[in-house]
Protein backbone atom coordinates (compact mmCIF):
# COMPACT_ATOMS: atom_id res chain seq x y z
CA UNK A 1 0.00 0.00 0.00
CA UNK A 2 1.60 3.66 -1.13
CA UNK A 3 1.98 5.70 1.72
CA UNK A 4 -0.83 7.60 2.71
CA UNK A 5 -0.96 11.55 2.79
CA UNK A 6 -0.85 13.58 6.04
CA UNK A 7 -4.55 14.09 5.66
CA UNK A 8 -5.68 10.54 4.80
CA UNK A 9 -9.24 9.90 4.74
CA UNK A 10 -10.13 13.67 6.14
CA UNK A 11 -9.50 16.64 3.58
CA UNK A 12 -7.50 14.32 0.58
CA UNK A 13 -10.08 14.75 -2.20
CA UNK A 14 -8.14 13.87 -5.48
CA UNK A 15 -9.18 10.48 -7.08
CA UNK A 16 -6.56 7.99 -7.99
CA UNK A 17 -6.35 5.59 -10.70
CA UNK A 18 -8.59 3.23 -8.82
CA UNK A 19 -11.71 2.98 -9.71
CA UNK A 20 -14.01 4.92 -8.17
CA UNK A 21 -17.94 4.66 -7.74
CA UNK A 22 -20.49 5.95 -9.52
CA UNK A 23 -21.78 9.64 -8.32
CA UNK A 24 -24.33 11.27 -10.37
CA UNK A 25 -25.04 14.33 -8.34
CA UNK A 26 -23.63 18.18 -9.66
CA UNK A 27 -20.15 19.06 -8.35
CA UNK A 28 -19.00 21.93 -6.52
CA UNK A 29 -16.73 22.23 -9.15
CA UNK A 30 -19.34 22.89 -11.51
CA UNK A 31 -21.34 25.32 -9.18
CA UNK A 32 -21.50 29.03 -10.14
CA UNK A 33 -19.72 30.77 -7.68
CA UNK A 34 -17.90 33.60 -8.74
CA UNK A 35 -19.75 36.82 -6.63
CA UNK A 36 -22.57 34.31 -5.49
CA UNK A 37 -23.09 33.81 -1.76
CA UNK A 38 -22.94 29.98 -1.05
CA UNK A 39 -24.31 28.29 1.82
CA UNK A 40 -22.28 25.40 2.83
CA UNK A 41 -23.40 22.97 4.96
CA UNK A 42 -20.21 21.27 6.56
CA UNK A 43 -19.88 18.77 9.62
CA UNK A 44 -18.05 20.42 12.09
CA UNK A 45 -19.73 18.00 15.40
CA UNK A 46 -16.20 18.02 16.80
CA UNK A 47 -15.51 17.04 20.16
CA UNK A 48 -14.89 20.58 22.66
CA UNK A 49 -12.48 20.57 25.38
CA UNK A 50 -11.89 22.61 28.05
CA UNK A 51 -8.73 25.07 28.05
CA UNK A 52 -7.48 28.07 29.80
CA UNK A 53 -9.35 30.68 27.82
CA UNK A 54 -12.52 28.49 27.32
CA UNK A 55 -13.79 25.68 25.39
CA UNK A 56 -11.95 24.48 22.58
CA UNK A 57 -11.54 21.93 19.97
CA UNK A 58 -10.26 18.69 20.49
CA UNK A 59 -10.22 16.99 16.91
CA UNK A 60 -10.30 18.86 14.38
CA UNK A 61 -10.05 16.26 11.74
CA UNK A 62 -13.86 17.14 10.22
CA UNK A 63 -12.81 20.72 10.18
CA UNK A 64 -9.99 19.44 8.63
CA UNK A 65 -11.79 17.67 5.84
CA UNK A 66 -14.19 20.18 4.59
CA UNK A 67 -10.66 22.85 4.19
CA UNK A 68 -10.34 22.10 0.32
CA UNK A 69 -14.32 22.48 -0.42
CA UNK A 70 -14.32 25.62 1.59
CA UNK A 71 -10.72 26.60 -0.37
CA UNK A 72 -12.28 26.23 -3.72
CA UNK A 73 -15.59 28.58 -3.01
CA UNK A 74 -13.09 31.43 -1.63
CA UNK A 75 -11.03 30.88 -4.11
CA UNK A 76 -13.25 31.75 -6.43
CA UNK A 77 -14.79 34.72 -4.71
CA UNK A 78 -17.41 33.56 -3.70
CA UNK A 79 -19.00 35.21 0.25
CA UNK A 80 -19.11 32.03 2.01
CA UNK A 81 -22.17 31.08 4.78
CA UNK A 82 -21.05 27.78 6.43
CA UNK A 83 -23.49 26.26 8.90
CA UNK A 84 -23.70 22.85 10.86
CA UNK A 85 -24.62 21.28 14.12
CA UNK A 86 -22.33 20.70 17.02
CA UNK A 87 -23.74 17.93 19.32
CA UNK A 88 -27.48 17.93 20.70
CA UNK A 89 -28.52 21.13 22.49
CA UNK A 90 -31.40 21.77 24.21
CA UNK A 91 -32.17 25.02 23.30
CA UNK A 92 -29.67 27.85 22.72
CA UNK A 93 -27.19 26.19 24.62
CA UNK A 94 -24.22 28.59 24.65
CA UNK A 95 -21.61 25.31 26.11
CA UNK A 96 -22.50 24.30 22.30
CA UNK A 97 -21.54 27.41 20.19
CA UNK A 98 -19.92 27.11 17.40
CA UNK A 99 -17.39 30.01 18.55
CA UNK A 100 -14.73 27.05 19.37
CA UNK A 101 -14.70 25.76 16.08
CA UNK A 102 -14.49 29.36 14.30
CA UNK A 103 -11.84 30.05 16.15
CA UNK A 104 -9.54 26.94 14.83
CA UNK A 105 -11.11 27.12 10.94
CA UNK A 106 -9.68 30.60 11.25
CA UNK A 107 -6.05 28.98 12.72
CA UNK A 108 -6.33 26.37 9.81
CA UNK A 109 -7.10 29.01 6.50
CA UNK A 110 -5.30 32.14 8.06
CA UNK A 111 -8.46 34.10 7.85
CA UNK A 112 -11.00 35.70 9.89
CA UNK A 113 -14.12 33.35 10.26
CA UNK A 114 -17.08 35.51 12.03
CA UNK A 115 -19.58 33.89 13.79
CA UNK A 116 -23.28 34.89 13.53
CA UNK A 117 -25.67 35.43 16.27
CA UNK A 118 -28.30 33.04 15.37
CA UNK A 119 -29.34 30.46 13.06
CA UNK A 120 -31.51 33.06 11.06
CA UNK A 121 -32.59 36.24 11.68
CA UNK A 122 -32.66 39.72 11.04
CA UNK A 123 -29.01 39.89 12.54
CA UNK A 124 -27.93 36.71 10.49
CA UNK A 125 -29.47 38.49 7.45
CA UNK A 126 -27.52 41.52 7.64
CA UNK A 127 -24.15 40.16 8.38
CA UNK A 128 -24.12 37.79 5.20
CA UNK A 129 -24.73 40.94 3.55
CA UNK A 130 -21.88 42.51 4.88
CA UNK A 131 -19.60 39.81 3.47
CA UNK A 132 -17.05 40.56 0.38
CA UNK A 133 -15.75 37.97 -1.93
CA UNK A 134 -13.70 35.54 0.03
CA UNK A 135 -15.57 36.50 3.37
CA UNK A 136 -16.39 33.46 5.61
CA UNK A 137 -19.44 33.46 8.65
CA UNK A 138 -20.07 30.68 10.31
CA UNK A 139 -23.57 30.76 11.73
CA UNK A 140 -24.33 29.36 14.63
CA UNK A 141 -25.63 25.55 15.99
CA UNK A 142 -27.67 25.05 13.79
CA UNK A 143 -30.06 22.74 16.15
CA UNK A 144 -30.29 25.81 18.15
CA UNK A 145 -33.05 26.10 15.79
CA UNK A 146 -35.55 23.42 16.85
CA UNK A 147 -36.77 23.18 13.19
CA UNK A 148 -33.72 21.94 12.33
CA UNK A 149 -33.99 17.90 12.89
CA UNK A 150 -37.17 18.61 11.95
CA UNK A 151 -36.87 19.85 8.47
CA UNK A 152 -39.18 22.89 9.13
CA UNK A 153 -40.05 24.34 5.49
CA UNK A 154 -40.04 28.48 7.35
CA UNK A 155 -35.91 27.64 8.75
CA UNK A 156 -35.42 26.04 4.94
CA UNK A 157 -36.78 28.81 3.32
CA UNK A 158 -35.06 31.74 6.28
CA UNK A 159 -31.93 29.84 5.38
CA UNK A 160 -32.14 29.91 1.43
CA UNK A 161 -32.48 33.50 1.72
CA UNK A 162 -29.19 34.05 2.87
CA UNK A 163 -27.74 32.56 -0.26
CA UNK A 164 -27.74 31.68 -4.29
CA UNK A 165 -26.43 28.71 -3.97
CA UNK A 166 -26.05 25.79 -1.80
CA UNK A 167 -23.32 23.18 -1.08
CA UNK A 168 -23.27 20.02 0.75
CA UNK A 169 -20.28 18.71 2.00
CA UNK A 170 -21.41 17.26 5.53
CA UNK A 171 -21.26 13.45 4.61
CA UNK A 172 -21.39 12.66 8.02
CA UNK A 173 -25.03 14.43 8.27
CA UNK A 174 -25.94 13.38 4.85
CA UNK A 175 -28.59 10.52 6.03
CA UNK A 176 -30.54 12.80 7.85
CA UNK A 177 -33.06 15.02 6.25
CA UNK A 178 -32.93 18.22 8.42
CA UNK A 179 -33.24 21.66 6.99
CA UNK A 180 -29.94 22.10 6.76
CA UNK A 181 -29.27 19.10 4.47
CA UNK A 182 -32.35 18.72 2.72
CA UNK A 183 -34.76 21.05 3.31
CA UNK A 184 -32.65 24.18 1.63
CA UNK A 185 -31.21 21.79 -0.98
CA UNK A 186 -34.78 21.90 -2.62
CA UNK A 187 -35.18 25.86 -2.85
CA UNK A 188 -31.27 26.62 -3.89
CA UNK A 189 -29.19 25.22 -6.75
CA UNK A 190 -27.66 22.14 -4.68
CA UNK A 191 -23.78 20.60 -5.23
CA UNK A 192 -21.61 17.70 -3.80
CA UNK A 193 -18.74 19.19 -1.88
CA UNK A 194 -15.34 17.36 -2.66
CA UNK A 195 -15.39 15.52 0.41
CA UNK A 196 -19.05 14.23 0.53
CA UNK A 197 -18.26 13.73 -3.57
CA UNK A 198 -15.34 11.15 -2.77
CA UNK A 199 -17.04 9.63 0.18
CA UNK A 200 -19.83 8.22 -1.91
CA UNK A 201 -17.46 7.13 -4.42
CA UNK A 202 -15.40 5.57 -2.15
CA UNK A 203 -17.82 3.72 -0.29
CA UNK A 204 -20.07 2.63 -3.54
CA UNK A 205 -16.85 0.93 -5.03
CA UNK A 206 -16.46 -1.33 -2.02
CA UNK A 207 -20.00 -1.68 -1.58
CA UNK A 208 -20.73 -2.44 -5.38
CA UNK A 209 -17.49 -3.68 -7.43
CA UNK A 210 -14.83 -4.39 -4.85
CA UNK A 211 -11.31 -5.82 -5.13
CA UNK A 212 -12.19 -9.70 -3.87
CA UNK A 213 -11.66 -10.74 -1.78
CA UNK A 214 -13.92 -8.97 0.51
CA UNK A 215 -13.68 -8.82 3.74
CA UNK A 216 -16.11 -7.16 6.00
CA UNK A 217 -15.23 -6.75 10.10
CA UNK A 218 -18.32 -5.43 12.35
CA UNK A 219 -18.00 -4.34 15.71
CA UNK A 220 -19.95 -2.12 18.09
CA UNK A 221 -22.87 -3.12 20.71
CA UNK A 222 -26.26 -3.57 18.68
CA UNK A 223 -26.88 -6.04 15.68
CA UNK A 224 -30.02 -4.11 15.36
CA UNK A 225 -27.53 -0.81 14.24
CA UNK A 226 -25.91 -3.15 11.76
CA UNK A 227 -28.39 -5.63 10.20
CA UNK A 228 -29.05 -4.51 6.94
CA UNK A 229 -25.17 -4.07 6.64
CA UNK A 230 -25.39 -7.83 7.78
CA UNK A 231 -27.37 -8.72 5.40
CA UNK A 232 -26.23 -6.38 2.80
CA UNK A 233 -22.72 -8.20 2.48
CA UNK A 234 -23.53 -11.45 3.60
CA UNK A 235 -24.85 -11.14 -0.23
CA UNK A 236 -21.93 -9.32 -1.54
CA UNK A 237 -18.78 -10.02 0.82
CA UNK A 238 -16.89 -13.08 1.21
CA UNK A 239 -16.17 -12.82 4.92
CA UNK A 240 -18.31 -11.22 7.22
CA UNK A 241 -16.51 -10.66 10.85
CA UNK A 242 -18.21 -10.32 14.08
CA UNK A 243 -16.65 -8.58 16.89
CA UNK A 244 -17.52 -6.38 19.93
CA UNK A 245 -20.89 -6.19 22.23
CA UNK A 246 -23.27 -7.37 19.35
CA UNK A 247 -21.05 -11.27 19.10
CA UNK A 248 -23.02 -12.16 22.02
CA UNK A 249 -26.53 -11.84 20.55
CA UNK A 250 -25.22 -14.15 18.20
CA UNK A 251 -23.94 -15.96 21.12
CA UNK A 252 -27.08 -16.46 22.77
CA UNK A 253 -29.11 -17.28 19.32
CA UNK A 254 -26.58 -20.44 19.40
CA UNK A 255 -27.14 -21.02 23.12
CA UNK A 256 -23.87 -20.09 24.33
CA UNK A 257 -23.60 -18.68 27.63
CA UNK A 258 -22.76 -15.00 27.68
CA UNK A 259 -22.71 -14.68 31.57
CA UNK A 260 -23.15 -10.56 32.74
CA UNK A 261 -21.75 -9.72 29.01
CA UNK A 262 -23.71 -7.05 27.24
CA UNK A 263 -26.89 -8.31 24.95
CA UNK A 264 -28.99 -6.74 22.82
CA UNK A 265 -32.27 -8.64 24.02
CA UNK A 266 -33.45 -7.62 20.53
CA UNK A 267 -30.73 -8.68 18.71
CA UNK A 268 -30.91 -12.43 19.55
CA UNK A 269 -33.72 -13.09 16.70
CA UNK A 270 -32.00 -11.01 14.62
CA UNK A 271 -28.72 -12.76 14.97
CA UNK A 272 -30.61 -16.21 14.63
CA UNK A 273 -32.18 -14.95 11.18
CA UNK A 274 -28.48 -13.98 10.27
CA UNK A 275 -27.00 -17.60 11.68
CA UNK A 276 -29.95 -19.23 9.57
CA UNK A 277 -29.11 -16.91 6.45
CA UNK A 278 -25.74 -17.71 6.35
CA UNK A 279 -26.31 -21.06 5.93
CA UNK A 280 -27.32 -20.13 2.45
CA UNK A 281 -24.78 -17.80 1.53
CA UNK A 282 -21.42 -17.69 -0.25
CA UNK A 283 -20.02 -15.77 2.54
CA UNK A 284 -18.08 -17.25 5.51
CA UNK A 285 -19.60 -15.45 8.60
CA UNK A 286 -17.35 -15.77 11.51
CA UNK A 287 -18.12 -15.05 15.47
CA UNK A 288 -14.72 -14.83 17.75
CA UNK A 289 -13.38 -17.95 19.20
CA UNK A 290 -12.08 -16.78 22.66
CA UNK A 291 -12.60 -13.86 24.81
CA UNK A 292 -11.34 -11.84 27.36
CA UNK A 293 -13.71 -11.00 30.38
CA UNK A 294 -13.78 -8.81 33.06
CA UNK A 295 -15.87 -8.93 36.18
CA UNK A 296 -17.37 -5.00 35.53
CA UNK A 297 -16.88 -2.73 32.96
CA UNK A 298 -13.73 -0.95 34.48
CA UNK A 299 -10.40 -1.00 33.46
CA UNK A 300 -9.61 -1.98 37.38
CA UNK A 301 -11.58 -5.13 37.20
CA UNK A 302 -10.46 -8.19 37.86
CA UNK A 303 -9.46 -10.01 34.33
CA UNK A 304 -9.54 -13.34 32.22
CA UNK A 305 -8.86 -15.11 29.69
CA UNK A 306 -11.11 -17.88 28.36
CA UNK A 307 -10.65 -20.38 25.08
CA UNK A 308 -14.07 -20.63 23.96
CA UNK A 309 -17.03 -18.03 23.60
CA UNK A 310 -19.08 -19.04 27.01
CA UNK A 311 -18.72 -16.67 29.66
CA UNK A 312 -19.42 -17.57 32.75
CA UNK A 313 -21.77 -16.08 35.24
CA UNK A 314 -20.68 -13.35 37.16
CA UNK A 315 -18.53 -12.28 34.38
CA UNK A 316 -18.38 -9.84 30.96
CA UNK A 317 -16.85 -10.21 27.71
CA UNK A 318 -15.18 -6.76 27.16
CA UNK A 319 -12.86 -8.07 23.99
CA UNK A 320 -12.00 -10.44 21.49
CA UNK A 321 -8.93 -13.09 22.43
CA UNK A 322 -5.47 -13.20 20.84
CA UNK A 323 -6.90 -16.55 18.50
CA UNK A 324 -9.43 -14.45 17.46
CA UNK A 325 -7.45 -11.43 16.25
CA UNK A 326 -5.17 -14.18 14.48
CA UNK A 327 -7.60 -16.01 12.87
CA UNK A 328 -9.00 -12.41 11.42
CA UNK A 329 -5.94 -10.80 11.07
CA UNK A 330 -5.30 -13.90 7.89
CA UNK A 331 -8.41 -13.16 6.13
CA UNK A 332 -7.25 -9.33 6.30
CA UNK A 333 -4.17 -9.79 5.28
CA UNK A 334 -5.67 -11.72 2.02
CA UNK A 335 -8.31 -9.53 1.27
CA UNK A 336 -8.21 -6.67 -1.64
CA UNK A 337 -10.77 -5.42 -0.23
CA UNK A 338 -11.49 -4.18 3.83
CA UNK A 339 -14.39 -2.76 5.39
CA UNK A 340 -14.11 -2.14 9.18
CA UNK A 341 -17.22 -0.79 11.01
CA UNK A 342 -17.29 -1.09 14.96
CA UNK A 343 -14.77 -2.00 17.89
CA UNK A 344 -14.00 -5.61 18.79
CA UNK A 345 -14.55 -4.45 22.54
CA UNK A 346 -13.86 -2.17 25.01
CA UNK A 347 -10.88 -0.45 23.73
CA UNK A 348 -11.15 2.81 25.86
CA UNK A 349 -10.41 0.53 28.85
CA UNK A 350 -6.99 -0.19 28.20
CA UNK A 351 -6.91 -3.70 29.97
CA UNK A 352 -9.66 -4.43 27.27
CA UNK A 353 -7.87 -2.88 24.22
CA UNK A 354 -5.81 -5.57 22.73
CA UNK A 355 -8.59 -6.88 20.34
CA UNK A 356 -9.05 -4.05 18.27
CA UNK A 357 -5.62 -2.83 18.60
CA UNK A 358 -5.10 -6.32 16.50
CA UNK A 359 -7.64 -5.79 14.37
CA UNK A 360 -6.51 -1.92 13.27
CA UNK A 361 -3.18 -2.81 13.19
CA UNK A 362 -4.10 -5.83 10.52
CA UNK A 363 -6.40 -3.27 8.37
CA UNK A 364 -3.58 -0.86 8.48
CA UNK A 365 -1.21 -3.10 7.26
CA UNK A 366 -3.09 -4.97 4.94
CA UNK A 367 -1.86 -5.04 1.33
CA UNK A 368 -5.62 -4.30 -0.40
CA UNK A 369 -7.86 -1.52 -0.33
CA UNK A 370 -8.61 -0.46 2.90
CA UNK A 371 -11.50 1.96 4.30
CA UNK A 372 -12.63 2.27 7.89
CA UNK A 373 -16.76 3.59 8.84
CA UNK A 374 -16.07 6.68 10.70
CA UNK A 375 -17.61 6.56 14.12
CA UNK A 376 -15.74 4.37 16.75
CA UNK A 377 -13.60 2.58 14.45
CA UNK A 378 -11.84 6.34 13.43
CA UNK A 379 -11.53 7.23 17.12
CA UNK A 380 -9.87 3.96 17.73
CA UNK A 381 -7.70 4.15 14.55
CA UNK A 382 -6.87 7.62 16.12
CA UNK A 383 -6.30 6.30 19.68
CA UNK A 384 -3.61 3.78 18.02
CA UNK A 385 -2.35 6.15 15.75
CA UNK A 386 -3.15 4.25 12.86
CA UNK A 387 -5.62 6.92 11.92
CA UNK A 388 -3.20 7.63 8.79
CA UNK A 389 -2.78 4.21 7.90
CA UNK A 390 -5.85 3.36 5.49
CA UNK A 391 -6.84 4.21 2.64
CA UNK A 392 -10.04 5.90 3.45
CA UNK A 393 -11.67 6.98 6.53
CA UNK A 394 -14.75 7.74 6.53
CA UNK A 395 -15.84 10.86 8.31
CA UNK A 396 -19.69 9.26 8.44
CA UNK A 397 -20.50 6.28 10.56
CA UNK A 398 -23.79 6.17 10.00
CA UNK A 399 -24.11 7.80 7.12
CA UNK A 400 -20.97 5.55 5.59
CA UNK A 401 -23.32 1.96 7.16
CA UNK A 402 -26.71 3.36 5.84
CA UNK A 403 -24.98 4.03 2.08
CA UNK A 404 -23.21 0.91 2.32
CA UNK A 405 -26.79 -0.88 3.03
CA UNK A 406 -27.78 0.01 -0.31
CA UNK A 407 -30.56 3.70 1.30
CA UNK A 408 -30.60 6.61 -0.49
CA UNK A 409 -29.47 9.72 1.95
CA UNK A 410 -31.65 12.15 1.80
CA UNK A 411 -28.79 15.05 1.86
CA UNK A 412 -27.29 13.57 -1.19
CA UNK A 413 -30.97 12.85 -2.82
CA UNK A 414 -31.63 16.82 -2.86
CA UNK A 415 -28.77 17.65 -4.84
CA UNK A 416 -28.97 18.63 -8.91
CA UNK A 417 -28.13 15.78 -11.07
CA UNK A 418 -25.28 16.02 -13.40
Amino acid sequence: MSPPSPERGAGDVELSERKRGSFTKASVREAPLDDARVLARVDFNVPLTDADHGRAVGDDTRIRAALPTIELVRERGARTILVSHLGRPKGHDLALSMSPVADRLGELLGAAVRVAPAVVGPEVEAAAAELAAGDLLLLENSRFEPGETANDPRLAAALAGLADVYVNDAFGAAHRAHATTEGVARLLPGYAGLLLEREVRELTAVRDDPRRPLCVILGGAKVSDKIGVIERFLETADQVLIGGAMCFSFFRALGIPTGDSLVEEQGIGLAAEVLERAKGSDCRLMLPVDLVLGERFDAAAERRQVDDPEVPDGWMGLDVGPRTVTAYSELIAAAGTVFWNGPMGAFELEPFAAGTRGVAEAVAAAPGFTVVGGGDSAAALAAFGLDREVDWLSTGGGASLELMEGKQLPGVEALRDR
